[in-house]
This record gives C-alpha cells, structure tokens and sequence, in this order.
C-alpha cells in the first residue's frame, strides 16, 4: 500500500467518528486507563522528560477497582522477601517465574515511599509507617493530584476505542470519544501504554464496570498478543443481595449453612477452601454468619474492610448472629490473570511502541494460572506500570522530532465502522448473551470439553452479529457498541484457552481432566479475531524446589 493510500485509509475508515469539533492532541506518550497502573506509568514516562497524556473511561482517581475501597500491598520488608518469593512461586503452581516475582516485590518496596511524599499517609507503628495496604480513595487522590503537578494532561471521560498503527507496524496513537464534549477525539503519540484493566464482563463487582476488556482487543487488532486466557473465571464472594461487594475476608470467619441450617463446613485445615462455595452454591442457596469472628478481629476487618459491611448497615443485618445468603460474582480477569503478553522487562508487547501493564497485562510471571488479586496484583500494578512508563518513554524519544507527524491509520475494526448493509446489533442484546456464557458457575467454573465447545458456538453467533451496523448516534451509542464487541472478544479468547489447556491447574479447573499434568508446563499464547487461535510457549527451566533460590532468570520460552 503507498503512502497516500494508506494515508486516505486513516481518513476515511473512522469517518463515522469524524465530528466537526474533534479533539486533535499529541504527546510522546499516551497512557491509555486511570487506576494505579495508568497512573504510575504517566509518571514514571513524564519523569522521563516527556510528554505524557493520559485517558481514562471514567475520572480518574475515582473509577476503577482500586478507587473503589481498600486494598493489600504485596510489600514486605526485605528481611521477609525470600519467603513472599516463595509463596507467590508455589501458588503459580511452576508457571509463576522468581524473577518477575523477585523484581515486583522489590520494585513495590522501593516506590511506596514515593506515595507517602506524595502526600498519601500510611499507618505508623512505633513512630515507622506500615505500607501494606491503601485507602483506594485517598490514594487515587493523591496519585491524581501529583500527575497534574508535574504536567500531565489528564482527559476524564474519555474512553479510548482503537489504536493507531503506522506504515512500518508501530503504534502512534489512538482515538476515542469524550462523553461530556460529546465529540471525538485523536491522540498522536511515539508510544502507548495500555492500562485500562482487564474484563469482569460487566458483573456489577464494585469498581470493575469500566473494566471491559476494551484493551485486549485493541493491542489485538494492533497485531498483540494475549496470554494465560484460559485464567479468566475468577468468582468472588458477595452478600446475595446486594451483589456487588466482593470483599472475602471476612467470610474467612463464617460458618456455612444449607437452607435447612444443616452446617456444610468449608474449610480445610482452618483455612477456608476456595472450591467450597462454587461447588456448593451449584447444589443450591448457600446462607453464612460471621459468627467466628472474636471481637479483636471484627475490630481489625471492620476497620480495614468497612466497606463489606455497607450492606448489612443498610439492611439492617448483624453479619455476626444472623445467617445472609451469600453468591459468588465474576471478576473475570480482573483478578484472574490473563492479558496482553509482554515481551521484555520493559513490559512491552509485540507491537513496537505498545505497552502493557497493570491489569491489562498477563500477569502469568506473578501468578501462573492463580489468582493475584489484592496485594499481588497492586504490587504488578505499582512496578509494571513503571518499568512500562520507562519503556514507553525510551521508545518515544528514540523515534525522534517528528514521531507525530507518520502517516497513520486508526485499526479498529469490529463495532468501529458502518456497514449500510447489515442491521443495527443490539448492543444490550449482545451484552445479556456473552454475560449467559459467562457467568454460570457450572459453565465457567466446572469446564468439561462439551460445555466450553456449546458456549464457543453461542459466543460465535453473537461474533457474526457484531459484523453488523453498530450505532452510532451518539458518543455513547459508539463506545457501547465498541464495549459489546470487546466483551464478546475476550469471552471467545478465555474459552479458546480453556479448551486447548487439557488440564486442571490452578484456577483453570477441567472437570474431564481433573489432574495437573506436569507435561502442560507451558504459558498459552492466544489471538485472532474471526479466527482465533492458541499457541504453546514452553517453559524450559526446571521447575524450583524447596529451598527456592530468588535469582534464577527468567524461563526460556520456546514457541510451538
């Protein structure tokens, strides 16, 4: 393709964006999300002397997961380090890499003094602050108020939809839309971060509505590549009626009761089991009371948790003495684990010039197949969005002055660009059906070849109907018809995945295949958009054993 084909390809194949009063920006680096790791990246880029623009779907320092409550910190202090590695390895279950491990919890030590002088203030004990967790709220506060110290332009509202990719493959920027302005928007940028989150398909989990998947398919239709996506079923537990909550300490202090108030256990060993409650809400209503909690620990976990016990203030329910019927809600990849595949200790992606982080990112270095959810993954938060910010940064400036003026062209495609010939699809139609296939405990949870194949076909129909006319009427006829698009993308990914990993392991449970297969040691790489596929990239190194060593390199991957 010539320059001036390419270049009118650019202008006519978002035409249906294109408004009169378009907001035409550049940067060195746009950073495209609003939680910990977009924020930590739109710093550690403009540290680097560049400019830097971030964009966020909601306002940033308010949406996201983080902002929506507390959260842990995976940050001990260095006498701890080896045995936090430790852990962490052995729940990956040898898919987790101590490197990685080793670097996140380093890098997380080191900037959390950062926050402080920021203006975030920890707890002290005995006169030392204690950096193990965060206020959501305050710490989005604070992180937003530092970026417009220090120059970043922030765009709230302003979801992006689709990247920009130049003649020889490199990102250059995005485009998107601005609710409030109602008008569209283009950022031409040397570099992109993506740090938008990962999907929680729209379960209402608090502060995961903005989490759509809107990056993974984005860094796909760019040429990226996702990773670990058959990790992508994580539930978390809620109060039943007011399901939205998931916060799961405290349920480490309830008793557990059929609708009859038979007891049904759920523990192993004094620690809750984490397949109990799937299991056992399948059979029917699952009712708990916090009635082993002391009164040190309601102390502790109303203090650290309060926002868990909203709901019970406002029904009127003492969690302590009466029984509340409990469910489990899908956090998807939220707290699941996969993502866009990185490539380096940069955090880069495939794609030259694109980034990941947070979130966003496959976090299968920290995890494996597990969850990270809490302070694990603030912790690949906090050190990814850095090493991402750097590495963007790095990129932009190696391209040179004249890094914004390379003819590009905007590589969204499904739910982005008309087609006069096919219907409108039905954006909540589209939505309510993805949302069948994957919130089911007994299809999403207990996999079984059959039922992964059932809901790959559904999930194909509803592929076919999103060819069709999106509308676009409105700023948000565009960015819900692009939501619709990316939430059926990533369930199709997350099943793909499921299917060709024949194996139990870690949250990925087969029922057909209920062992760990020690022959499986690898990581799935997946992508595609009409035709999707899966890759195998081997691990090599032999797994650790006990007593682990921390600075063992990084696994060799070797590609099928």
């Amino acid at each position: 393709m010539t320059v001036a084909k390419y270049e009118a390809n650019y202008q006519t194949g978002g035409k249906e964006l294109l408004t009169e009063n378009e907001l035409q920006l550049t940067a060195d680096v746009l950073v495209i999300g609003g939680g910990p790791a977009a924020a930590w990246a739109a710093w550690a880029a403009a540290s680097q002397g560049v400019k830097v623009i971030i964009a966020d779907k909601g306002f940033l320092g308010t949406s996201g997961a983080a902002a929506a409550s507390g959260n842990g910190i995976m940050a001990p202090s260095p006498e701890h380090w080896d045995k936090v590695v430790s852990e962490r390895y052995r729940a990956g279950k040898d898919l987790a890499n101590l490197r990685w491990i080793e670097r996140v919890v380093e890098k997380t030590w080191l900037s959390l003094p950062l926050v402080e002088k920021w203006g975030y203030r920890f707890p002290k004990e005995d006169g030392e602050s204690v950096r193990q967790s965060y206020y959501g709220p305050e710490y989005m506060r604070v992180h937003r108020k530092n970026l417009l110290r220090i120059g970043v332009q922030i765009l709230d509202q302003s979801p992006a939809l689709e990247l920009l990719l130049a003649l020889d493959g490199s990102v250059a920027g995005a485009r998107g839309v601005q609710r409030q302005h109602h008008r569209t928007y283009t950022v031409r940028a040397g570099a992109v971060v993506l740090a938008n989150g990962g999907c929680a398909f729209l379960s209402k989990a608090l502060g995961c509505n903005t989490n759509t998947g809107d990056g993974l398919l984005m860094a796909v239709e760019a040429g990226g590549e996702l990773s670990s996506m058959e990790a992508s079923n994580h539930y978390a537990i809620s109060t039943a009626f007011n399901a939205t909550v998931t916060r799961g300490v405290p349920f480490g202090w309830a008793s557990y009761t059929d609708e009859a108030g038979n007891d049904l256990g759920g523990y192993i060993n004094g620690r809750r089991d984490p397949a109990f409650l799937p299991n056992a809400l399948i059979k029917g209503p699952v009712y708990a009371r916090l009635d082993k909690a002391t009164d040190e620990v309601k102390a502790v976990i109303e203090k650290s948790h309060f926002i868990a016990f909203l709901p019970y203030k406002k029904a009127g329910i003492d969690p302590y003495t009466e029984r509340i019927p409990v469910t489990l809600v899908l956090e998807g990849t939220v707290r699941g684990t996969g993502g866009v595949r990185i490539v380096n200790d940069s955090c880069a992606t495939k794609v030259p010039g694109l980034y990941a982080a947070g979130d966003a990112a496959s976090r299968e270095f920290l995890a494996g197949l597990a969850s990270g959810g809490g302070g694990p993954n603030a912790a690949w938060a906090i050190s990814t969005g850095q090493w991402a910010g750097e590495g963007a940064a790095a990129f932009a400036k190696s391209l040179g002055a004249h890094a914004n003026e390379r003819v590009a062209r905007a590589v969204g495609q499904v739910g982005m660009r008309s087609n006069p010939a096919s219907e409108t699809f039905d954006n909540e139609a589209i939505v309510r059906g993805v949302q069948a296939q994957m919130f089911p405990l007994e299809k999403n949870y207990l996999r079984s070849e059959q039922k992964l194949l059932d809901s790959l076909a559904k999930l194909e129909t509803l592929w076919q109907q999103v060819q069709g006319n999106p509308k676009q009427d409105t700023v948000r006829d565009i960015e819900f018809s692009r939501r619709a698009v990316a939430l059926t993308a990533v369930a199709r990914w997350a099943y793909f995945s499921a299917l060709h990993r024949t194996e139990t392991r870690s949250e990925h449970i087969r029922v057909d295949y209920p062992d760990t297969d020690p022959n499986q040691r690898y990581y799935q790489a997946a992508g595609g958009l009409d035709n999707l596929w899966v890759r195998h990239d081997w691990i090599t190194d032999a797994p650790a054993t006990a007593p682990l060593q921390t600075t063992q390199s990084t696994p060799v991957v070797s590609k099928l």
